[in-house]
């Protein structure tokens, strides 16, 4: 299966939501078939990637998105949920697995250049994450070199949490620390955690580009109709 176009994010649509699908709520027993259902509609396949230490869940692993990649030309989207330690290295092995953008966590501080660096060097797109009680002017020295930026709306690693209050006011000063960054490159911007139907829209004029589909996506009645509502936020 071809890998997308080496500026896949620049083509990524402007006009509406990105569809951002996260595989950690699609039928794990079923992957290919999850995979199958949500082509059509997908416009970016996001993989949650934790050591239960930084985060307290245990997902998922390179040899998982290697398979995805031979199957799959959505682009993919890890999510990398690790301690510092081991930053590098499974930038190294996800990369080799044939993912397509890695956002680390602005937490990771210790090792966060020397990661843009190496994806840089890799030739994988640089994402950056922030928990949500992290301050947002912390993404500040690093956001000139991302592609994606990501703002968590729920406790790290937990899925079923209802969106934190302060979320739409955090994306604002997300925005509003993109436009002043003077990036050579777009940078999306990402609401992740919380994801529900009267979420949503509140994320959506808070500046959200994009937000990760869980359960939303994945349980809808009818995808089709519930991309066609997000699309006409």
């Amino acid at each position: 299966m071809p890998a997308p176009p080496a500026n896949w994010i620049d083509q990524l649509p402007t006009n509406r939501l990105i569809g951002e699908f996260s595989v950690w709520s699609g039928d794990l027993l079923r992957l290919a078939d999850e995979l199958s259902r949500i082509q059509p509609f997908a416009d970016v396949l996001h993989i949650d990637v934790a050591d239960g230490h930084f985060a307290p869940a245990i997902l998922f692993f390179p040899d998982l998105v290697a398979a995805i990649r031979r199957t799959c030309s959505i682009p993919i989207h890890i999510h990398l949920m690790v301690a510092d330690d081991i930053v590098l290295a499974q930038i190294e092995q996800f990369a080799h697995a044939g993912c397509d953008l890695i956002s680390i966590h602005v937490e990771n501080a210790l090792v966060a250049d020397r990661a843009i660096d190496l994806l840089d060097a890799r030739g994988i797109a640089a994402g950056m994450v922030l928990k949500v009680e992290t301050p947002v002017e912390r993404a500040a020295p690093y956001v000139h070199r991302l592609r994606f930026l990501t703002l968590l709306g729920t406790a790290i690693g937990v899925k079923g949490k209802g969106l934190d209050e302060r979320a739409a006011d955090r994306l604002k000063a997300a925005q509003e620390l993109i436009s002043h960054s003077h990036a050579p490159c777009r940078i999306v911007l990402a609401a992740d955690g919380g994801i529900r139907e009267h979420t949503v829209p509140v994320l959506r004029s808070a500046g959200a580009q994009t937000v990760v589909l869980g359960s939303l996506a994945f349980e809808a009645p009818d995808l089709a109709a519930r991309m066609r509502w997000l699309h006409a936020l």
